[in-house]
């Protein structure tokens, strides 16, 4: 006769062959297990219909919103019963007590031991097997693995929704979402690290897949060909904790660095224009890579991301920026073969900024001053603009290294500032894409009194990145797959 274990069935099955143990074993736990969570729901909504009933005859009404909230406590209440039961692991039976461990010998069975879980339905405990290596002294909760909750007392659940406030919101709001939308209790630290630790790990995807590009093993590009398009690129100062910016040189003489340059690409597809000619970005065809890095590694990574969009399928490439050095350095490199146009509307502020420095208290005069200069640019007269630059910086020796600096950053540019016949092929000449990306992307990092580390602020834009641009599902299926 096999004897069996005590387990969650509170005794033994009874005694049968060996070969039908197991199962019978199996039978009698799950059966058990259902009479068990019955009860447990029986009895709370027994427990609800009490209270609801009572309050009703006291108040002489109905509370909507205290009813609703005692139903969902509730079945929070029931339903971690309920996990608590369905993650009661028996102990192995005798031929699976023994598994391989990492430094190469065996790890055998312990005990069971138990760990609480805050799930998406409060917390719940789970009882499981536990087993160790007397060689190394590593432990293993193969159960933990499986149910993916490997180093942490967080449900996946609950980590998916900490991801999801952790983006969007300084973490203590996010603290306060969860316990008002889920009516679960977290720390703001719980937020933080969670939300964290997510980004790291899409990070590392990416980082693999940046290996692939620069070992030339991405994947052929297969698919439709796409029309056009477009990659934008732009950098702005994130708020960083001190010992982040020592040594760096602040944008004022003399002061020290409080911010890190963050750099954001984006890769998006046009196919139409609208009644006007004006260009129609396609819905949701917008992408983010982004990083505080420097332009070498920025350049890789957005290539990366063109890559995997379909570079190589596009009939038409567009490299769009604004006046940024690095910014062209890096399209020369990665994107040869596209057409690169400065922003439009960037070009025009320089003529605004020299503007005011010419005429510093006299508006109307800024105004003509700009106007007659600007119809140069937007005609792409680059050359006469060039001209009336270099001519004035005669007149006005005061301002004449200004107005060279000017007519050099013109006759730099000038190939990227034919807008007419830009606009003639139906392509975007601004790169609101990407300033707006600036804005929703890294937003969320420059919001009062958020000071960053490098390391917390890429995992936190890697994790944008990845919800922006529709990835995170995908992701979030792919990681343990």
């Amino acid at each position: 006769m096999a004897t069996v274990e005590p387990g969650i069935c509170g005794g033994e099955c009874p005694p049968m062959p060996a070969a039908a143990d197991c199962r019978a074993r199996a039978d009698c736990s799950e059966k058990k297990t259902a009479e068990i969570i019955q009860q447990e729901i029986s009895r709370e909504v027994e427990h609800l219909l009490q209270l609801l009933f009572s309050e009703q005859r006291n108040r002489g009404g109905l509370d909507l919103e205290a009813v609703e909230m005692a139903i969902r406590s509730a079945m929070h209440h029931a339903g971690a019963s309920t996990l608590s039961q369905l993650l009661q692991f028996e102990a192995p039976g005798p031929e699976q007590r023994q598994l391989p461990c990492s430094c190469g010998h065996t790890a055998r069975y312990v005990e069971l031991r138990s760990k609480p879980v805050l799930t998406a339905v409060g917390k719940a405990e789970c009882v499981r097997p536990y087993y160790l290596c007397e060689h190394c002294h590593c432990g293993q909760f193969p159960v933990d693995v499986d149910l993916d909750i490997e180093n942490t007392e967080l449900s996946p659940g609950v980590r998916r929704m900490l991801a999801a406030v952790g983006h969007e919101a300084a973490f203590e709001q996010g603290r306060e979402q969860m316990e008002l939308l889920a009516g679960l209790s977290v720390t703001t630290k719980a937020v933080e690290r969670t939300a964290e630790a997510i980004g790291e790990d899409i990070e590392v995807g990416q980082q693999r897949e940046l290996e692939r590009a620069l070992q030339l093993e991405l994947p052929i590009p297969m698919g439709p060909r796409i029309p056009l398009l477009y990659v934008e690129m732009d950098g702005t100062g994130i708020p960083v904790v001190r010992k982040e910016s020592e040594g760096r040189v602040g944008k004022r003489d003399g002061q020290p660095a409080h911010t890190r340059e963050a750099k954001l690409g984006c890769v998006f597809t046009q196919t139409t224009v609208d009644e006007e000619g004006y260009p129609q970005r396609d819905e949701a065809s917008t992408s983010y890579v982004g990083a505080i890095e420097s332009c070498e590694e920025f350049g890789r990574r957005l290539y990366a991301e063109a890559w995997q969009r379909g570079w190589a399928r596009a009939e038409k490439k567009v490299v769009l920026g604004d006046g940024a050095e690095w910014i062209w350095n890096q399209a020369n490199l990665h994107f040869p073969d596209a057409t690169q146009i400065v922003d439009l509307y960037h070009a025009r502020q320089h003529l605004w900024s020299l503007g005011a420095k010419l005429y510093p208290n006299d508006s109307p005069a800024q105004k003509r001053w700009v106007m007659v200069r600007k119809d140069k640019l937007d005609e792409g007269k680059i050359e006469r603009l060039i001209a009336l630059l270099r001519s004035q910086a005669t007149s006005r020796p005061a301002l004449a290294e200004d107005l060279r600096t000017e007519a050099n950053y013109f006759e730099d540019n000038k190939e990227r500032m034919r807008y007419p016949k830009f606009r003639k092929l139906g392509f975007f000449v601004g790169s609101g894409v990407i300033e707006a990306g600036c804005k929703t992307v890294l937003g969320r990092l420059k919001r009062s009194g958020m000071f960053w580390t490098v390391r917390g602020a890429n995992a936190i834009i890697a994790l944008r990145c990845c919800k922006l641009s529709g990835r995170f599902e995908e992701y979030w299926e792919a990681r343990t797959a």
